[in-house]
């Protein structure tokens, strides 16, 4: 894997394209893995329309040019040029390459998350002609294969393959929008600016200054918050997410820590300026000033935390409802971020570190910071006297981690497990019943969970609304209204003993929406034909996908 085929095409003081930068000893281990690699597809409008799919390995960014985009129905296949390596970097280059130069038109991060190959090692699967890929991104999900086409007996050519079981499905505003920016090929290429610049001599300055006083600023900052030579500014990392385990691990080498009721954000500071951003990229800092302002006063300059924030009830618990209640402006009550994970400082990427010194960075970087902030701690004591605390707390349960385990940005790993001793989940929103009685606007949530690609329906949700409660959500839900049924599921032949009977008679009263809002409900058990009992309303959520949402279940 090379960049000097990249580096001879480009003049690094016309185009704010990421210049080559020297490979670490940690990115050459890389091309021996296939664990928490990262994939970029870029939207590229040059002289053609097409999209740029690359896959990190050895230190760089193996791509590939794809004239007619992702296939998205099993078996369909579309023609993928190999083109030059792009340094890593590269992922998070969004803006204009000057017309004249090398590509020279509209570049947007279309999707971004990381890869799993199945057998080999991508330096090699590259080599022998074929990469078997599990996409784990924030519109492409799902398997594809590169083969490389021994028509023609040219070796740029390979077939990009959809694979694996069902279709993807990208909607239209996915297909228009940036996951970096929300901003469409046409807005990017109006603003003139891009995400990424190369800092490199006079010409970068200039594009600085063309791009007005406060961009000028933002930059200056940017440069001058990183206490390593030549470190990028902190950006934000896909976190890494727990599976769900019906009993504590019978091996050593486990902490837990508290289950945390709220919203997962990532914090990343750069000098004084703190962006809080959900797991699906969703920005939280102007919901809660209070902790984006705590962050600020951290005595480093850049750095990447991840953690939890909480609403704390009069004891001190954190109670998810109350952030429900707070979005709502009903209720101001107390919030913390409570941070367990810290994954770059000063510009070091520390993602490959194991968490037992990762630990001990968040606790140095937390010494004497806000109360805002607390660190979430891992909990000494045997583990069923834990679970048991927590269950009298009324909490939700506990977090296991390896002591020695690395970030896995972006996946569900076993090295993280969630131990429960309260069901709750998130769940998707697909429509609701008429109200009944005096009850305004609507009776009841008719929630689901995705399988292989189809969402199944759960059941209803009747309780946990207020009045204002209620009108909120029904007018979200009204803006969200379709005609067909959302439900692969439905409808039931007969109400069962567990289900709550939406037969096709019942489906008749009921309003459908499209399954976009996920909400957090807390329930006794799964019945036998996979319905839940007896379940409560706790809140919306907006730090999770509703494509992501499964019923949790032991691996």
């Amino acid at each position: 894997m090379s960049l000097q085929e990249y580096q001879r095409k480009r003049d690094f003081a016309v185009t704010a394209e990421p210049g080559p930068a020297k490979k670490k000893a940690a990115a050459k281990k890389k091309a021996a893995t296939s664990t928490g690699l990262m994939f970029v597809v870029q939207k590229h409008d040059a002289s053609r329309l097409h999209y740029d799919f690359r896959l990190e390995m050895a230190g760089v960014l193996a791509s590939w040019a794809v004239p007619k985009g992702f296939p998205l129905k099993r078996g369909e296949k579309h023609l993928a040029v190999h083109v030059e390596d792009h340094p890593v970097d590269y992922a998070k280059f969004e803006g204009i390459i000057p017309q004249g130069q090398y590509g020279g038109g509209t570049v947007m991060v279309w999707d971004v998350g990381t890869y799993e190959l199945l057998g080999g090692t991508p330096v090699q699967a590259v080599k022998e002609g074929m990469l078997h890929l599990i996409l784990h991104g924030e519109k492409l999900r799902g398997e594809w294969t590169l083969v490389r086409s021994k028509r023609d007996g040219d070796e740029k050519n390979w077939l990009l393959i959809k694979t694996g079981e069902g279709e993807a499905k990208i909607t239209k505003k996915q297909e228009e929008h940036s996951v970096l920016t929300q901003r469409t090929l046409a807005q990017i290429a109006g603003q003139k600016t891009a995400v990424w610049d190369s800092n490199r001599g006079l010409a970068a300055e200039e594009r600085a200054k063309k791009a007005g006083p406060e961009a000028s600023k933002s930059r200056s900052r940017s440069r001058s918050t990183s206490k390593k030579p030549g470190a990028a500014a902190a950006q934000w990392v896909d976190p890494m997410k727990a599976t769900f385990a019906e009993k504590p691990p019978a091996s050593g080498g486990w902490d837990f820590e508290i289950k945390w009721d709220g919203y997962r954000a990532v914090a990343v500071k750069n000098g004084d300026a703190v962006e809080l951003i959900s797991r699906n990229h969703k920005p939280l800092t102007a919901d809660f000033p209070e902790i984006r302002d705590a962050v600020a006063r951290l005595s480093v300059e850049t750095a990447v935390l991840d953690g939890e924030i909480c609403a704390l009830d009069e004891q001190g618990r954190p109670r998810f409802q109350l952030l429900q209640a707070r979005a709502m402006g009903k209720e101001r009550p107390p919030l913390r971020y409570f941070v367990f994970d810290l994954l770059n400082l000063e510009g070091e990427d520390l993602r490959r570190r194991p968490l037992h010194e990762r630990r001990q960075l968040v606790q140095q970087v937390l010494a004497g910071a806000p109360d805002d902030l607390r660190y979430s701690a891992p909990l000494e004591g045997d583990i069923d006297k834990l679970l048991e605390m927590v269950r009298e707390l009324g909490m939700e349960g506990l977090i296991g981690k390896k002591a020695d385990s690395k970030y896995a940005a972006g996946l569900r790993s076993r090295e993280w497990i969630k131990l429960k001793v309260v069901n709750e989940q998130e769940f998707v929103i697909g429509g609701f019943t008429p109200p009944e009685g005096t009850r305004p606007h609507f009776g009841a949530l008719i929630l689901g969970y995705y399988r292989q690609g189809r969402l199944l329906c759960a059941g209803k949700a009747g309780t946990g609304f207020n009045h204002a409660l209620l009108a909120t959500l029904h007018k979200q839900m009204k803006a969200l209204q379709v005609n067909e049924c959302p439900f692969a599921n439905l409808p039931q032949k007969t109400a069962s003993r567990w289900s709550h009977g939406i037969t096709k008679a019942e489906m008749r009263r009921c309003t459908w929406v499209k399954p976009e809002l996920v909400c957090q409900v807390k329930f006794s058990e799964w019945t036998e034909d996979e319905s839940l009992r007896f379940p409560v309303f706790l809140g919306l959520r907006k730090d999770k996908p509703a494509a992501e949402v499964v019923k949790e279940t032991a691996e």
